[in-house]
């Protein structure tokens, strides 16, 4: 079978991201609750998983937590994989490989397949969409989470300029300039009253998160922030029906749809 080679986005610089902000921890499992909402913690027992671009594994630990009866993961860097490996490694029904969306070959094997904060980052979205709809049985859920536009704005209009810059940049400046601008951030929102739901979620955070989320924004070369149709029309026209859109946080999208 041929292999298709469309851009995956930075997986090489992502691999170096998840490498450096390994660990999986408590605040993680809100973050994963929120982007699959509406599906509950029951909805993942005894369900075959499919995680799409895993990282570190985060997103796959909470299904594997709640009962999922088993979970395929995988990522396309070889550091990310290790990680994910390790830290998923109790899981005896949990299996991790290098690979690529687009190169996915299931055909009507799970009940959910999920990509958190991947679709964004590529070249080619709906055929990676595709790929998650044939991966899942008839009935089987397909779930997305993604940048929104309606936000973000600021972030489209002052930081995409920028990271055209520093997604080029060596990734060790990248870190340090990340560092700095995470102090002021950090400060703000551990000091002064939020009223955005996203930056709430930000004041509960320790310092090392909120660098892993700026140094996050900054090292893509490929970042989309689509507006509601557009975030649905990622789903349409893939085999799928009940297409539902969920705001998240203000910032983001959760696309959710049901195969025919």
């Amino acid at each position: 079978m041929k292999k298709l080679k469309y851009n995956l986005g930075s997986q090489d610089r992502f691999g170096y991201e998840w490498n450096k902000f390994n660990k999986i921890i408590p605040e993680y499992e809100l973050q994963f609750l929120k982007w699959v909402h509406p599906l509950k913690k029951e909805d993942f027992k005894n369900k075959k998983i499919l995680d799409a671009g895993c990282g570190i594994g985060r997103n796959s630990y909470w299904p594997l937590i709640y009962g999922a009866k088993e979970i395929y993961a995988f990522d396309y860097d070889k550091r990310t994989v290790a990680v994910a490996a390790k830290n998923l490694s109790k899981f005896k029904n949990s299996k991790i490989e290098f690979n690529s969306i687009y190169n996915l070959n299931f055909k009507n094997k799970f009940n959910i397949a999920f990509s958190i904060g991947v679709i964004h980052h590529l070249e080619n979205p709906h055929l990676a969409v595709q790929k998650l709809a044939d991966s899942v049985k008839k009935n089987g859920i397909v779930l997305i989470w993604v940048y929104g536009y309606q936000g973000n704005e600021w972030i489209v209009k002052y930081i995409n300029p920028i990271r055209k810059i520093t997604s080029r940049l060596p990734l060790k400046i990248i870190n340090l300039i990340t560092y700095l601008f995470s102090i002021p951030l950090y400060t703000y929102t551990k000091f002064i009253p939020q009223k955005s739901p996203y930056l709430k979620q930000l004041s509960g955070f320790k310092f090392w998160h909120t660098h892993s989320i700026i140094f996050d924004q900054l090292i893509p070369r490929i970042a989309n922030y689509w507006k509601k149709d557009e975030a649905i029309n990622l789903l349409k026209n893939k085999g799928l029906s009940d297409i539902n859109v969920y705001r998240v946080n203000e910032n983001s999208w959760t696309v959710i749809g049901k195969k025919k």
